[in-house]
């Protein structure tokens, strides 16, 4: 059974991330030209577009992609205490842990690709990927306050070091 809570909330999880990476991208207004942006698109498209059609964006707010990651998340929340064999919580604590879950996989999303728009940066300073404008797109508004407080040493950024350590201190605060 372990192993089967276990596949469910893999892909569960992965189907959160990709909603919640689209939302996150149209929020930091990255270029959706860009191939792995129209990867996500495509994916996400068939649960965004019948939304789409019956919420309305509420001025800048893609009304359709927040719903769809609540969708997602409240579904995943449902079908992993069904496996685990608690059953139905009360509404309290399902949308205490709905709430917990999607911050958690908020912040974790900003680690992991802090972690890799740094370890890019590292590795081909002023290159060009998809995946590294994607990243850039995403990662340069968070890491822009950092900036302002801690100047480069030597020439290496430590910013991403320092966003990613209160990322972690954030994950470790929360219940």
């Amino acid at each position: 059974m372990t192993a089967l809570i276990y596949l469910v909330d893999t892909l569960l999880s992965l189907a959160l991330f990709v909603v919640l990476a689209r939302l996150l991208l149209q929020w930091a207004r990255a270029d959706f030209r860009n191939p792995i942006a129209q990867a996500i698109v495509k994916i996400t498209n068939p649960l965004i577009l019948p939304l789409r059609r019956v919420l309305p964006p509420i001025g800048k707010v893609d009304t359709a992609s927040v719903i769809a990651v609540l969708l997602v998340e409240i579904i995943r929340r449902g079908i992993l205490f069904a496996l685990t064999g608690y059953g139905t919580p009360a509404v309290e604590v399902w949308l205490t842990s709905v709430a917990v879950d999607l911050l958690q996989a908020l912040l974790n999303t900003y680690f992991y690709a802090i972690l890799l728009y740094a370890l890019l940066s590292l590795v081909a300073p002023g290159g060009y990927s998809p995946l590294q404008s994607l990243l850039a797109s995403l990662c340069e508004p968070i890491l822009r306050p950092f900036r302002r407080l801690i100047p480069p040493i030597a020439g290496i950024d430590l910013s991403p070091l320092w966003a990613m350590i209160a990322i972690q201190v954030i994950l470790r605060l929360l219940p």
